[in-house]
């Protein structure tokens, strides 16, 4: 059966079993290894892709779910050439340390800074459910504070 859905800006038709997680279809199926394996039941985050602009774990979302939808990965995220706002701060605050959950990280703040894009580490805490096994919270939280000062200071 094809499962037919728009990858990162490309209309996309995926001969896979509707049943499939969406994670496998997107690494298999199209070559996009960036969103990562972690767990397998959707608890971590390394797995973290958008969904019409909503962070989801692929590795729990089958890929019929998906059919006539946006689907957005680590790879799609930056635009025109041009890092999104999030990868930028990651690189300049050098947040990873091995690196494995960190698209997926990068993906679900990404989400929760466009809903709000002056989120306070408690509202980020909410909506960042991910994991990252090597602590780099912190140098996490100092990207994203970097990113909310920016906004906050474009916005007075």
């Amino acid at each position: 059966m094809a499962i037919e859905f728009t990858l990162n800006g490309t209309l996309t038709s995926l001969e896979v079993d509707p049943a499939m997680p969406l994670l496998w279809a997107i690494r298999e199926q199209t070559g996009l290894t960036g969103t990562k394996f972690g767990c397998g039941i959707g608890a971590c985050g390394a797995c973290t892709v958008h969904v019409d602009g909503t962070p989801v774990r692929s590795c729990s979302t089958p890929v019929e779910s998906v059919a006539g939808r946006e689907v957005t990965t680590i790879e799609g995220l930056a635009q025109n050439g041009e890092l999104h706002p999030v990868q930028r701060a990651w690189i300049e605050h050098q947040v990873p340390q091995c690196g494995y959950c960190q698209s997926g990280m990068i993906m679900a703040v990404a989400a929760a800074l466009e809903q709000n894009p002056r989120a306070t580490d408690e509202d980020l805490q909410a909506a960042v459910t991910n994991i990252c096994r090597c602590g780099t919270y912190q140098r996490i939280r100092e990207a994203v504070q970097s990113i909310t000062a920016t906004t906050e200071a474009s916005s007075v």
